[in-house]
């Protein structure tokens, strides 16, 4: 079967190539133009051939298809350019130093007479296809004639104001050039030439005039109509120089008008100071948006988006300098806003229109970076609260949100961020437009920002009005109560977005950006809620209650394990809440956090192996960690929190997806307990307590391994062994007999060799390193003495002859490392 594509990949399809065939069109016009001109100049000169003939220019658009030229064009070239420099530093160097010799009608008929035949000889050349050398000779005659207007300055009219003169000599040369340039032969140079010298005569006159700025900003800007003029007829001729070279002065006396403008429409100190420089920009803005009747697709998509910034800049400042300073933002927005209805008419499938709709969103963009401190202030400043755990409810939400010292809440931002929400909203209808399959101008930007707004809108529309009700409550200081209420009720409003994206097609970005917010709302309202006890537990239990519920809610993804830890922590904060209302200090109340915990364990053996049950195991596990950090300063507290914790884990690791992790982390914490305990105690003789441990364990290890041969060693063994030997290890440091240091290293040397004898682990790491630790205890004093009796220069010397070794062997040593990593790796 003939595959048939979708009808937007097919129209997408058909532009590319009706795009292609228009650019291939234009360029085979060009050339078509050319030849038509050499053939033209080979019958005037009499030739048969067009042997030498000059390559043509590129295209005006379209890929540019490069010709053979003959392999000395190149020397040719630069010899003629060097030589048209020379000429051009003579003439000058007679100009200024040469002048005075010569009485006024010898002057004259010299830069008369090489004048002219700088400009006439090269119509001659090009006759005869001479093309190349009469470039040079026209760019040298262009150079002359900047002399011609000097020498007439110095000689003729010494008394003339220089700026007013020059500005008079630019618009002729100007106009000069312009002639010259449309002399049979099309030259080159001279058309561009004289777009340059057309931005100076307004701009020298006004300098000559002594007039205010904003006459400059008339003169840059007719200036700029003038260059769009030239550049419109440039593409329609076919003169890529000239158009580039237009575009750049159109670029340069454009954004200086624009500039200008602007500068003094934000100083301006009123109504009536905006007034000329609105004016200014409304009218920059009306110029650019009728240009686009006459510029390519690429152009008027630029064309609508300076226009419509010019627009709103010089509307919005009018409007702004009779508001209040923080109302300034709402007027640009506003008038972002009535440009809309520019669009409408344009209408967003042409590249003006696109341009226009593309200054709006600019606007509004701008809006909410302005908008968007005061909602993270609203949201963080809580976080600073800290120190100010129960002192009591403050009158206002300003006064419990804090915030920067003198922060200036004010009306405009909630109203920024609430137009902006009704025009995202109004939006999502354009953006159906957008997607549509009618556009033919530019359907794949259109179509994506389409499809893209389509996605968005039904996240930001919410965020935004939950972001303006949340500055709103700030602004107008709403009581403490109230303040919590609406902040919690807008986490649980995004919750029921964030259930509401889990169960349609847009699942991924969308409901990622929704969580990210609610649980940003949910920080800050807990924090918030610090000032009271009694707002500390309703707020805290209903986040965890959101939370919960939403995760029982939600499928099984991403978003429902971070709902569900995010429930974890919040009962762990109710914990944390009772201990400080039952009046004990941290260390007292740590077991009481293990509640979390413990919870999880039972919940993890629910959910057994759903993927919801990891993250909150692993949450409760942070509150275990959590209890523990706060029982460091008691070692009671610390060891009942540790057993506490190892019983935790042993439940754990009746579950076989556990066992693995769990049954090795319980041990552990068992024996940690275990030190924690002999230590708190005093005790000199650890052995009396840890030896009825580790023989009963080590029998228990044994067994174990004879039921399972494929337990690990670290499971049966490691708990028992090293309940006595790092205890005796820390007891023998501190030891300065001879006996206990010898007997525990006979222990470690018969546990180590019975590990490598049995190729098992743990034995043999635990036993070496503390026969490692406890042989550098005996020898240190020995070490110390030898080294302090030992030259200072040996030391580095050693360690850099033992790095040169370790380099010269390396691959030797690397090969060693692996081969003892496999040995490692095969024992249990």
């Amino acid at each position: 079967m003939e595959h048939v594509p979708p009808p937007a990949e097919e129209l997408a399809l058909l532009d590319s190539e009706l795009a292609r065939l228009d650019a291939r069109r234009a360029q085979l016009l060009h050339r078509r133009a050319w030849l038509v001109e050499a053939l033209r100049a080979q019958a005037r000169a009499g030739f048969a051939r067009a042997d030498t003939a000059f390559a043509p220019p590129p295209p005006a658009f379209g890929p540019h298809v490069p010709l053979r030229t003959p392999s000395g064009h190149g020397a040719q070239n630069v010899l003629l350019a060097l030589g048209g420099l020379l000429l051009a530093v003579a003439a000058i160097a007679f100009t200024l130093f040469s002048w005075g010799s010569m009485g006024i009608g010898g002057r004259s008929a010299v830069l008369a007479t090489v004048t002219a035949a700088a400009l006439v000889v090269p119509l001659v050349l090009r006759r005869r296809g001479l093309r190349a050398t009469a470039e040079a000779l026209g760019a040298f005659g262009l150079v002359l004639t900047l002399l011609d207007a000097y020498a007439l300055h110095a000689v003729a009219l010494p008394g003339t104001d220089g700026t007013s003169f020059a500005a008079a000599a630019s618009a002729a040369l100007a106009g000069l050039w312009a002639g010259y340039g449309l002399t049979p032969g099309r030259p080159v140079l001279p058309l561009p030439a004289a777009v340059v010298a057309g931005q100076l005569p307004l701009l020298l006159a006004c300098s000559a005039a002594g007039a205010p700025a904003l006459t400059f900003g008339w003169a840059l800007l007719i200036t700029a109509v003038l260059d769009g003029v030239v550049v419109v007829r440039a593409v329609r001729s076919g003169r890529t120089g000239v158009r580039i070279t237009a575009l750049v002065c159109l670029a340069a006396t454009g954004s200086g008008a624009l500039l200008l403008a602007l500068v003094r429409s934000l100083t301006a100190g009123g109504p009536a100071g905006a007034l000329a420089p609105g004016a200014l920009l409304v009218v920059a803005g009306a110029a650019a948006l009728l240009a686009v009747r006459w510029v390519p697709a690429g152009l008027a998509t630029a064309c609508g988006l300076v226009g419509g910034l010019a627009g709103v800049a010089g509307a919005g400042g009018m409007a702004r300098a009779a508001l209040p300073p923080e109302w300034a933002v709402v007027a640009y927005l506003f008038a972002g806003i009535a440009l809309l209805t520019v669009v409408r008419i344009l209408s967003v499938r042409t590249a003006a229109g696109r341009g226009v709709a593309a200054s709006v969103a600019v606007v509004v963009a701008g809006s909410l970076l302005w908008a968007a401190p005061w909602v993270a202030v609203a949201l963080a400043a809580p976080l600073s609260a800290g120190t100010r755990v129960w002192e009591g409810a403050p009158e206002g939400l300003r006064a419990a949100l804090g915030g920067p010292a003198g922060w200036p809440w004010t009306m405009a931002a909630p109203v920024v961020l609430a137009v902006v929400a009704g025009l995202g909203a109004a939006a999502h209808r354009w953006a159906v437009e957008l997607a549509g399959p009618g556009d033919t101008e530019g359907p794949a930007g259109a179509r994506a920002f389409g499809t893209w707004w389509r996605g968005v809108a039904p996240v930001a529309v919410p965020v935004l009005t939950g972001g303006a009700l949340l500055v709103t409550a700030a602004v107008a200081d709403v009581p403490y109560a109230a303040g919590a209420v609406l902040e919690t009720l807008l986490v649980a409003g995004a919750l029921e977005l964030l259930v509401r994206f889990s169960r349609g097609s847009a699942r991924s970005a969308a409901g990622s950006a929704v969580l990210c917010c609610a649980l940003a709302g949910a920080v800050s309202v807990a924090a918030l809620s610090l000032a009271s006890e009694a707002a500390t537990y309703a707020v805290v239990a209903a986040l965890t209650g959101l939370f919960a519920a939403t995760a029982i809610r939600l499928p099984d993804r991403p978003a429902r394990s971070v709902a569900a830890s995010a429930a974890v922590l919040g009962g762990i904060g109710l914990t944390v809440a009772a201990v400080g209302s039952l009046g004990l200090s941290a260390s007292r109340g740590a077991p009481l956090l293990l509640m979390g915990p413990a919870v999880t364990v039972l919940l993890g053996g629910v959910l057994r192996r759903r993927p919801v049950a990891v993250p909150v195991e692993l949450t409760g596990a942070f509150g275990a960690l959590v209890a523990v950090g706060l029982a460091v300063t008691d070692p009671v507290s610390l060891a009942l929190v540790l057993g506490l914790s190892g019983v935790l884990a042993a439940g754990a690791a009746v579950r076989p997806e556990r066992r693995k992790a769990a049954g090795v982390l319980a041990p552990v914490l068992f024996v940690l307990a275990s030190w924690v305990r002999l230590a708190d105690s005093g005790v000199i003789a650890p052995e009396a307590y840890t030896l009825p441990v580790t023989l009963p364990a080590l029998v228990v290890g044994v067994l174990r391994r004879r039921r399972d041969p494929a337990a690990s060693s670290w499971t049966a063994y490691g708990a028992g062994l090293a309940v006595t030997l790092v205890p005796s290890l820390v007891a023998a440091w501190g030891d300065p007999g001879w006996t206990r240091p010898l007997l525990l290293g006979l222990a470690a040397l018969a546990v180590t060799l019975a590990g490598a004898r049995r190729r098992l682990q743990a034995p043999l790491f635990l036993g070496g390193a503390v026969l490692a630790l406890l042989g550098l205890h005996e020898l240190a004093p020995y070490v110390v003495q030898v080294v302090g009796a030992l030259p200072r220069w040996l030391v580095p010397a050693a360690a850099g002859a033992l790095l040169l070794a370790v380099g010269a062997t390396y691959e030797k040593r690397l090969r060693d490392a692996r081969r003892v990593r496999e040995v490692l790796g095969r024992m249990r």
